[in-house]
C-alpha cells in the first residue's frame, strides 16, 4: 500500500516523476571544473538555491561528484572533521580509504515500502557501537572488495524494476524497486556513490541509509541526489551517544540533518529500542521527531539483540523485553507518530 509520506517516491516507480540523481544530471553549471574549491562550493550552493541552469558541458551531479573527491584530500564528510589525505593514504577515525564493498543483494527484509530494495553494504563507519549488529562490516574497513564506478553502475541498471512495475513484489528477472547505500555507514564512500550515479541512468529511486553524522558539506552533497532518507535516531541525549557510540554533539548535528533531510527528500526514521533506555532515549528521541518532522514514517525496532561489545555495558547485555518495547510503542503512538506497519 502506498504510504501518504512516500508520494514521490511511488511517482518514481511509477514512472511520472523523475529520481533526483537524473534530475541533478540535467542541471547544467556555468562553472569551470578546474576552478578553485571555494569556487565550486559557491556555485554549487547557488544551483541549490535556483532552478536556473545554464548551457554548459558540465551537470549539478558533475560538479558533486568533483567536491567529492577534492573533500577526500581533506577528509570533512563526517561531523568529526578528520581531515585525513585519504588519497594520500591517510586514514580517518573510519579508516575507510577507498569505497569497498562487503556484500550487495535484494534486501527481503527492509520496510515494506522498499521490498524488494538493491542493497549495497560498504565496510567502515564513522561510528563505534559497542552494539553494533553488522560489527563485522563496521570494524573491518580493510575487508570488502573494490569495486569500479562503471561496473557497478551497470549492476544496479541490470537489478532495479522497469517503470510501471511498482506493483510488483518482485518480477521473474530478480529486480529491485530501489537503490539502498548502507554500511557500516555510506558517508566515507559518498563521492565514490556520486561517481556511480554518473554512469548510470535508469529512473530509480536512491535511498541514503545512515547514522546521519554528516558534516554539513557532506549533506549538500546530497540534497537534489538522494530521494528517500533512511535514517537512524539513536539516541535521546548527548551522554549516550558519546558512551555507547563515541559520537560527541549527537543531538546537534543529527537533528539539523534531519532536518535538513525533511527539506530535500522524503524520510523513514529508524529508531532501536534500547533496553533500559526508555526515558533517557526512547522518549526524547520520539518527541523530538513529532515536534520537529511533518510527513515522516517512523520505524519502531525491537529487534535489539546483543552484539559485539554490547555484554561489556550491564544495561545492554540482554535482548530487550517486550513489555520494554510495548511501552516504547505506546510513547510513539501517544506523539501521534505515523509508524511503519
Amino acid at each position: 500500500m502506498t504510504s501518504r509520506a512516500l508520494t514521490r517516491y511511488y511517482s518514481i516507480l511509477e514512472g511520472e516523476t523523475e529520481a533526483r540523481y537524473l534530475a541533478s544530471k540535467n542541471r547544467c553549471v556555468d562553472v569551470d571544473l578546474g576552478a578553485g574549491t571555494n569556487d565550486l562550493w559557491t556555485a554549487h550552493e547557488g544551483l541549490l538555491r535556483t532552478s536556473k541552469t545554464s548551457p554548459s558541458k558540465h551537470s549539478l551531479l558533475d560538479l558533486k561528484a568533483e567536491l567529492g573527491r577534492r573533500m577526500l584530500r581533506s577528509c570533512t564528510l563526517c561531523e568529526r572533521g578528520c581531515h585525513a589525505d585519504r588519497i594520500g593514504g591517510r586514514k580517518g577515525h573510519c579508516g575507510v580509504l577507498g569505497a569497498r564493498i562487503s556484500t550487495e543483494f535484494l534486501h527481503m527484509g527492509e520496510e515494506p515500502d522498499l521490498v524488494p530494495s538493491y542493497t549495497i553494504f560498504f565496510t567502515g563507519c564513522t561510528f563505534n557501537c559497542v552494539f553494533c549488529q553488522n560489527w563485522d562490516i563496521s570494524t573491518r574497513p580493510d575487508s570488502g572488495e573494490p569495486t569500479e564506478p562503471r561496473a557497478l553502475a551497470r549492476r544496479i541498471e541490470s537489478r532495479t524494476l522497469p517503470q510501471n512495475r511498482v506493483n510488483d513484489f518482485l518480477d521473474e528477472h530478480g529486480r529491485a524497486k530501489n537503490v539502498n547505500w548502507v554500511g557500516g555507514d555510506p558517508t566515507s564512500d559518498l563521492p565514490f556513490i556520486l561517481e556511480v550515479l554518473q554512469e548510470c541512468s535508469v529512473n530509480v529511486p536512491q535511498v541514503w541509509n545512515s547514522n546521519m553524522y554528516l558534516s554539513e558539506q557532506g549533506m549538500s552533497l546530497l540534497d537534489g541526489v538522494i530521494d528517500i532518507y533512511l535514517t537512524d535516531f539513536k539516541y535521546g541525549n548527548d551522554k549516550c551517544a558519546l558512551r555507547l557510540s563515541n559520537a560527541r554533539d549527537y543531538m546537534r548535528v543529527v537533528c539539523r540533518n534531519h532536518a535538513q533531510a525533511r527539506e530535500n527528500g522524503e524520510m523513514i526514521i529508524r529508531h532501536l529500542v534500547l533496553p533500559g533506555h526508555l526515558k533517557c532515549c526512547t522518549r526524547p528521541a520520539l518527541t523530538w521527531i513529532a515536534e520537529n518532522l511533518e510527513g515522516v514514517l517512523v520505524n519502531l525496532m525491537a529487534q535489539y539483540r546483543p552484539e559485539y561489545r554490547a555484554k561489556d555495558f550491564p544495561e545492554l547485555a540482554k535482548p530487550i523485553r517486550m513489555n520494554e518495547y510495548n511501552e516504547a510503542l505506546e510513547i510513539a503512538e501517544g506523539l501521534g507518530l505515523d509508524l511503519c506497519e
